[in-house]
């Protein structure tokens, strides 16, 4: 992320009867947080009145459709986002998709509002009892104000945590009775560094090593996207020729999954992993987890004879890692500055790249594929196309047939949860529209996971959002019928989604929507959602699929 903000300190000058309420907005001014992402409660209206005319307030039915969209729309936009969810209720509601947020290092700022300080100490309703301690430790802070007249001072300190690296959601529960307090102010602005250069010598050690290294792999993990570091990580990968791998579970892609030395996804258990990497005698992970890993399958940690490397911005993921010696720094930075120390790979012999198989059936299958899906969505995909996946039973089809180009283009969930992908999209268009930018939004979304957010189309809808959906109805879930088969878990109920009339569901939230069950009637409802002015469910009735584990 970057700050917007001047490098000297600024102070916001406010009238004469000033109070909280406006001291704050006039902070929240200069932060440039002037969108803010929420569904209101009681407890919140104090903080909303008179909502400012410069100020947007984007709503969604449902607090972990607010957290996702603001989400997406951090990333996009690579600043902090406000979201305003209410009291312990809302906040709880949220917190599936927090966790997404957290692991993302997605810097947010979410509030919430308490109740009247002088009814706290007797348990009000709508009461949030400890509030600081209940969206932990998915935040990187948390944080109730003493006095009503430290809550400007609170967002300021709230900004700068949540933008300095590791980048992470914080928390701020204000009482409702402290907007309307005078306060004289100004409030202070400040700005921080959101950037943290690795160690010089330690850094040279590494690049030390890679230049040693006789068959060196590369993983890029969603940190270098994150960073700016798209570019780093290709000039690196062609300098050193190193194979490179899509690091497991990504939330973001930083590679181009088409280059020559892309050699495809490593796998996410421990074994899958290391058998992947057999033959590589160094591996360097940059901006990545050491790994991520679900669901258990044992084996060897990495391969025999081969070391590893990492670097990262976040000291927690360092000190996870299981395997391997760890730099902390910023990702780009370490890239930037690699590039000059690293030697000449070129007298290595070339990786093999990954292979697309791309098969389909002889003949039309009814339900159709996910491969004939994808298969024809990679026709029609517009190249400046993003992708908001949740159909995680279908990741590696997507690889193979649709793979990431671009920087910034590829968004999934960075936690294990589902309900993500479908306002994930809606805050990515959004936050393309903020700054100016039309690009095609396509969420790649299972029949299970549209449920769990499935009010976020209204929300799309009320913005006329060109969002196309696709949906993947397999009425399973699919993705836990594998994890079934794996784990010897026979018998396991709950896993058959009969009866959702998902088309209707998309009407009544105000959406364009379409069943189809051939690729043709798939490519017709896909071009025509392209141009559509408003956001465009289609229903894709489609075969089960096993998922790679």
């Amino acid at each position: 992320m970057v700050s917007q903000l001047r490098d000297e300190e600024r102070v916001v000058s406010v009238a004469p009867e000033s109070t909280v309420h406006s001291v704050t907005y006039d902070l929240l001014r200069a932060l440039q947080l002037t969108t803010v992402f929420g569904n209101p409660g009681s407890t919140e209206q104090p903080f909303l009145q008179e909502f400012p005319d410069d100020f947007t307030y984007v709503l969604a039915l449902q607090e972990a459709s607010v957290i996702a969209m603001a989400d997406t729309f951090a990333q996009v936009t690579r600043r902090p986002a406000l979201v305003n969810v209410h009291s312990s209720a809302g906040l709880g509601n949220s917190l599936g998709n927090l966790v997404a947020a957290y692991h993302g290092n997605t810097p947010l700022i979410i509030t919430s509002g308490q109740q009247h300080r002088e009814m706290v100490i007797g348990e009000p309703y709508l009461g949030n009892r400890d509030a600081t301690t209940m969206p932990k430790p998915w935040v990187k802070w948390s944080y109730e104000p003493a006095r009503a007249e430290d809550v400007p001072n609170a967002f300021m300190r709230a900004y700068a945590m949540a933008l300095q690296p590791p980048a992470g959601p914080v928390y701020l529960s204000i009482p409702l009775d402290d907007w309307k307090r005078p306060l004289a102010g100004p409030a202070p602005v400040r700005t921080v560094s959101d950037r943290v250069v690795p160690d010089e010598q330690r850094l040279r050690s590494f690049a030390d090593r890679i230049s040693a290294s006789s068959r060196p792999a590369l993983v890029f993990g969603p940190e270098v996207d994150r960073s700016g570091g798209w570019d780093a990580a290709i000039a690196l990968a062609e300098k050193v020729r190193a194979a490179v791998y899509g690091a497991p579970l990504l939330d973001r892609a930083s590679f181009p999954e088409d280059h020559a030395l892309f050699c495809g996804p490593l796998g996410i258990s421990i074994k899958a992993v290391s058998d992947r990497l057999a033959g590589h005698d160094l591996v360097v992970v940059i901006g990545g987890e050491v790994f991520r890993y679900y669901p258990y399958v044992p084996g060897d940690y990495l391969p025999a004879g081969t070391e590893l490397l990492q670097i990262t911005a976040d000291p927690e993921v360092a000190a996870a890692a299981r395997r391997g010696d760890s730099l902390l720094g910023d990702p780009k930075t370490a890239m930037d500055q690699l590039l000059e120390l690293v030697a000449d790979g070129s007298a290595r012999a070339t990786p093999r790249a990954m292979e697309r198989p791309r098969k389909l059936p002889a003949t039309p299958s009814r339900p159709l594929t996910p491969p004939e899906v994808y298969a024809s969505l990679s026709k029609l995909r517009p190249l400046d196309a993003v992708i908001v996946n949740e159909s995680t039973s279908t990741m590696a089809q997507q690889i193979e047939w649709l793979p990431t180009t671009a920087s910034g283009s590829f968004f999934a969930t960075a936690s294990g949860g589902i309900g993500w992908g479908t306002p994930a999209a809606v805050g990515v268009a959004l936050a393309d529209r903020s700054r100016g930018t039309s690009r095609p939004v396509v969420g790649l979304i299972g029949d299970g996971s549209f449920q769990y957010s499935v009010q976020a189309i209204w929300t799309a809808a009320q913005h006329k959002l060109p969002i196309v959906y696709v949906v993947m109805r397999n009425k399973e879930y699919s993705i836990l019928k594998s994890f079934a088969e794996l784990e010897e878990t026979p018998g396991v109920p709950g896993l058959d989604l009969p009866g959702i009339d998902i088309v209707s569901l998309a009407h009544g939230f105000g959406c364009r929507a379409v069943d189809v069950d051939t690729t043709q009637d798939l490519e017709r409802a896909f071009t025509q959602a392209l141009t559509a002015e408003t956001p465009t469910v289609i229903v894709v009735a489609t075969q089960p699929q096993k998922a790679a584990l």
